[in-house]
C-alpha cells in the first residue's frame, strides 16, 4: 500500500485569507497545493486533497477529513502576513511540536525553500492551531513566504516550479531516510542527453535541429546581499564544489556546476546535501 498524504490548500471559498494588493492567500495556496501534488503523484506517493476548487471548509471539518481518509501525513499550505506591509519576509513552519517525523519534514521544507531565496525563519511549535491539534497523523502547516511582501511575491512568482519541487523533495528525502517509502528511479532524474553548455545545438540530427539542450545547476543558496552569497560560495570552494554566484536575474544565486546531463545534477545535489546544505536543482536553456 503506497503511502499517503493529505495536502490542505488554507483558505478559500468565502474565505480568502491574508489579502494585500488584490492578491488572496486561498489562491496562491491552491495554485502551489496542486503543483506539489502532482510531483508527489508522480513519484509513486497516494496523494489526496482537502480542495481542488475553490470552496470553503473550517479547519476542524479539513482536520477530520484527513482523519477519515486514513492519510500517513497532512501538509497544509499557507501564506503570512505581518500587520505592516513590506516589513517582513521569509518561510516557516509550523508544527503541534517539535518533535518526530514532522519536524523532520518542516525543517527540509525551510531549509530548502531558503535555497530558493527565502529568508529561513525556521519551525515553531503551535499546538493551539485546529489542523495540527485535530489530526491524528504527522502534520505540518508550511507559510511561503508573506503576502504582503513585494520580495517574497517575487520569489514566490518567479521559483513557482522550484518551490513546488523543493516541498516535494523535501518531503521525499526525508520518508526515503526514514525507511517510509523507497527510492524510485524518477527520483534518479531522467537522462537528459550529454554535457554541454547552455544553448548547445544539436548538428548532427535533423531531428534535433535548432533545439537546446536544457542546462542543470544545483543551487545552495539566493542572496540580496554580496558578501553572504561571496562567504557561502567561498565556503563551497574550500570544500572544492565548483560554486560561483549567477546574479543574472537580480538576486545573487550560489550556484555549483552547470551538467548537461540531469543524473550528474542530481549526484552532485546528494553531495552537497551529505555536506549539510540545502538545495534545489535549477534548469535553464
Amino acid at each position: 500500500m503506497s503511502y499517503s498524504i493529505m495536502i490542505d490548500a488554507g483558505h478559500g471559498g468565502r474565505d480568502p485569507g491574508a489579502v494585500y494588493n488584490g492578491r488572496q492567500e486561498k489562491d496562491d495556496t491552491l495554485r502551489l497545493a496542486l503543483a506539489v501534488g502532482e510531483i508527489l503523484q508522480n513519484r509513486g506517493i497516494d496523494v489526496e486533497y482537502t480542495r481542488t476548487t475553490d470552496v470553503y471548509e473550517t479547519p476542524y471539518e479539513k482536520a477530520m477529513e484527513a482523519n477519515q481518509s486514513g492519510a500517513d501525513l497532512f501538509l497544509s499550505i499557507h501564506r503570512n502576513s505581518f500587520p505592516t506591509d513590506n516589513e517582513v519576509s521569509g518561510v516557516e513552519a509550523l508544527v503541534y511540536d517539535l518533535s518526530g517525523l514532522k519536524l523532520e519534514i518542516a525543517e527540509a521544507l525551510t531549509e530548502g525553500l531558503a535555497a530558493v531565496g527565502f529568508e529561513d525563519l525556521g519551525v515553531k511549535a503551535r499546538p493551539n492551531l485546529v489542523v495540527l491539534k485535530r489530526t491524528q497523523m504527522p502534520a505540518v502547516l508550511l507559510e511561503a513566504g508573506f503576502i504582503n511582501s513585494d520580495t517574497d511575491n517575487m520569489l514566490f512568482d518567479q521559483n513557482f516550479d522550484d518551490i513546488a519541487l523543493v516541498i516535494a523533495e523535501g518531503i521525499l528525502d526525508v520518508l526515503q531516510r526514514n525507511g517510509l517509502v523507497e527510492e524510485t528511479d524518477s527520483d534518479m532524474g531522467v537522462n537528459g542527453g550529454g554535457i554541454g553548455d547552455q544553448n548547445t545545438v544539436y548538428e548532427n540530427d535533423n531531428e534535433f535541429e535548432n533545439q537546446t539542450v536544457p542546462e542543470y545547476r544545483v543551487q545552495t543558496g539566493a542572496f540580496r546581499n554580496r558578501s553572504y552569497a561571496e562567504r557561502l560560495r567561498n565556503e563551497l570552494l574550500e570544500q572544492d564544489f565548483p560554486a560561483y554566484i549567477d546574479d543574472s536575474d537580480g538576486f545573487l544565486r550560489v550556484q555549483v556546476g552547470n551538467y548537461g546531463n540531469l543524473d550528474e545534477a542530481v549526484d552532485m545535489e546528494r553531495r552537497l546535501k551529505r555536506a549539510g546544505y540545502a538545495t534545489v536543482i535549477v534548469s535553464a536553456v
